[in-house]
């Protein structure tokens, strides 16, 4: 009798990070099976990979799987994505974002706990709130910004995540890692919830001004998105990565306004740069990050890896996709 091939759990899995994370399991001969309820992914993320015999798609909320308790006791390990995304998102309805960030952690957690069975959580780089700091360690203190404005909840939500998850590997010994993520981008992100790499190469496609919002002179830091994928894989299989929190992202920092200029130039569109102001763009009082950059000396020195991926190569690989 054929004995069942042991599956890796990504839920989430039919979201922008998680098929690729999938597609790349799937390449090194792993089966995986994704949950992931399609609010904001798509099983059309999973079209290159749909028909593989190592693949299994359960289209569900975490909470709401049938024979959860199965699936992650015969997993042989766990990377949770699956989260609210995107600033709109969570403008818009924050009280999903909570409830969904919350709630689907807690289960997915307390059903890991039973077999130990070795849980990555994605985090956000918005945990570090309004800090001003020009570069974000792994252990900076945190500035939240006030419970009125819903902007703040997603960084809350996933920053109590964050506590559960360690909870759980200081009380109950699980094997967890928490990856916080910087500004990942890539072919099959949408721009549909606030995202802005693939909401200027739309723009920039058609023809479309370029909205940039408030001065411009905001900064990010912009992480390819199979390099983000290559430091979650080698941070699960990292024993000294557990019970840990590490950043995982580009150093490469530009500003939104430059963002805008370069996708403009690569490409070669005659698209206009307008600013916006937060208040047209989402609602009065909005508050944002003026800067988002990681520290990554300790992925580097865990795992051997930092993302090295250009900003410009981005692009292209992105706009050709």
């Amino acid at each position: 009798m054929k004995t069942a091939k042991p599956s890796i759990l990504v839920t989430g899995g039919a979201g922008f990070i998680g098929s690729h994370l999938v597609e790349r399991l799937l390449a090194d001969g792993h089966a995986v099976t994704v949950i992931d309820d399609c609010s904001t992914g798509s099983l059309e993320n999973l079209k290159a990979v749909s028909a593989h015999p190592d693949l299994r798609v359960i289209c569900s909320k975490v909470s709401e799987c049938r024979g959860l308790a199965e699936i992650v006791g015969a997993a042989e390990s766990i990377f949770h994505l699956a989260a609210a995304v995107g600033v709109e998102l969570v403008v818009n309805s924050p009280t999903h974002a909570l409830k969904n960030n919350l709630h689907e952690t807690e289960v997915l957690l307390a059903a890991a706990v039973e077999k130990g069975v070795p849980f990555l959580l994605t985090s956000t780089s918005e945990v570090y709130g309004k800090s001003l700091k020009p570069a974000f360690t792994e252990d900076d203190d945190l500035l939240i910004g006030p419970p009125n404005h819903a902007r703040w909840s997603y960084a809350c939500s996933k920053l109590m995540d964050e506590f559960l998850a360690l909870a759980y590997s200081r009380e109950r010994a699980l094997p967890v890692v928490v990856a916080r993520l910087f500004n990942i981008a890539g072919p099959r992100q949408t721009g549909r919830y606030g995202m802005v790499l693939p909401r200027f190469i739309a723009a920039a496609r058609s023809g479309q001004p370029l909205k940039v919002h408030d001065d411009g002179q905001q900064t990010r830091s912009f992480c390819y998105v199979k390099d983000a994928v290559e430091a979650l894989i080698r941070l699960q299989r990292t024993p000294a990565a557990r019970g840990e929190v590490i950043n995982v992202g580009s150093t490469e920092e530009i500003t939104i306004l430059e963002l805008a200029r370069l996708v403009v130039s690569v490409l070669g569109s005659a698209s206009p740069i307008e600013f916006v102001s937060y208040a047209q763009a989402y609602a009065p009082g909005f508050e944002d990050m003026r800067r988002r950059k990681p520290v990554v000396e300790k992925l580097f020195r865990l795992t051997g890896f930092r993302p090295e991926t250009s900003l410009r190569s981005i692009i292209e690989l992105t706009a050709r996709a």
